[in-house]
């Protein structure tokens, strides 16, 4: 068995083949043999080719083949990404764990790495373990994002429905062309809201992907949505999640949506659910550049960005009652802390939760002062 697994420095290197670089030889080697490794684990070339360019670049940094790097290498390109790339936290774990995943490849004795490179330079040299908890990044906090990053409050969410509405109609007061892309678009922000969507989810949803929910018939065709290009973990495919349709006046906005003005584009063949006047499909950036005008013209903190409407559906069941692991089954969230995160209630929630805990101190404390 060993040396026979897919990537093993003997199934990549040629034997008996004189190289002119050596050295650069190896390396592309090691590569293609990590290729071949995260491959047969089914990792996607989406997720491996990012891989490498990283690899690659750490190695230009610094100025040598992974049997030369050593764990001050690390540390002197962590210190350049956070204080001249002045990157987040949370990207800069993602290249040391891509780094260690590389390193530690090369280190075991399974796939020959370490004595191909002594056979072929020498004793002494070859890849060691440059990534350890002393010099890493370590998880420590659920969330890592700007303190600034905050849902809509209700009014806020109100006031932007409300604006994408209004654009239709002056779109049609000014006799100009574009009604049925701000009808469009209008629909398509209730949806993001309405079922606490991603940008992408959003932007790859089909006509096809709502249907009917037994235990919602009220809603009809739109009581259930099937969201087939959930977030993805590293390397897998999207993950693909049920729901609920919750919001009516939601599912009251799609409906015409899609039985009066989507025909409108001319499109009937399409699967998509948001088309353009040319007959393609709406993309992610539009949707970010019609969210940033709309909050632009509403003079909205620029904190609030299209994910925002996603942690405003989250927040606004929570102050609802909502119980908490359906939300965390609709969002699609593994566990129940990633919903935390999301969650942002207002005050008035929190101060009718606090009278709700003290009630019964309270009402105790009244008792024993009338029994007095």
């Amino acid at each position: 068995m060993r040396g026979g697994l897919a990537g093993a420095a003997r199934l990549v290197l040629v034997s008996g083949v004189a190289r002119l670089r050596p050295e650069e030889s190896m390396f592309d080697a090691m590569l293609r043999g990590w290729q071949a490794q995260q491959a047969a684990r089914g990792l996607r070339e989406d997720t491996i080719a990012p891989r490498e360019r990283l690899v690659r670049r750490f190695s230009e940094f610094a100025a040598g083949y992974p049997w030369d790097w050593l764990p001050g290498h690390m540390d002197d390109w962590s210190l350049h990404l956070t204080a001249e790339r002045h990157l987040a936290p949370s990207t800069i774990r993602s290249y040391q764990c891509t780094l260690r995943l590389f390193t530690e490849f090369l280190t075991d004795g399974r796939y020959g790495w370490a004595v191909a490179c002594e056979e072929e330079f020498g004793p002494g040299r070859h890849p060691a373990a440059i990534c350890h908890e002393w010099n890493t990044i370590a998880h420590l906090s659920d969330y890592e994002g700007s303190p600034e990053a905050r849902p809509f409050n209700r009014v806020e969410m109100q006031r932007f429905l409300d604006y994408a509405d209004e654009q239709v109609g002056r779109v049609v007061a000014a006799r100009r062309k574009g009604a049925l892309a701000a009808y469009r678009d209008a629909t398509l922000f209730k949806v993001m809201y309405g079922w606490g969507l991603r940008r992408t989810e959003t932007s790859k949803l089909d006509v096809a992907d709502f249907g009917r929910n037994p235990s919602a018939p009220e809603f009809g065709g739109f009581g259930m949505l099937n969201v087939r290009y959930g977030k993805a973990k590293k390397g897998q495919p999207p993950r693909r999640r049920n729901v609920a349709a919750v919001m009516g006046w939601a599912v009251e906005a799609v409906t015409d949506y899609v039985g009066n003005v989507r025909p409108r584009f001319g499109f009937a063949d399409h699967p998509a659910l948001w088309v353009t006047e040319r007959g393609g499909r709406v993309k992610p950036a539009e949707i970010n550049a019609r969210f940033v005008a709309y909050r632009e013209a509403l003079g909205l903190p620029g904190a609030l960005v299209p994910h925002s409407i996603r942690h405003s559906y989250v927040s606004h069941l929570t102050e609802d009652g909502v119980d908490r692991r359906f939300i965390q089954c609709q969002v699609g969230h593994e566990s129940d802390s990633s919903t935390a995160v999301y969650t942002h209630v207002s005050d008035d929630f929190m101060n009718t939760a606090l009278r709700r805990a003290l009630a019964p101190a309270l009402d105790g404390h009244g008792s024993e002062g009338g029994d007095r």
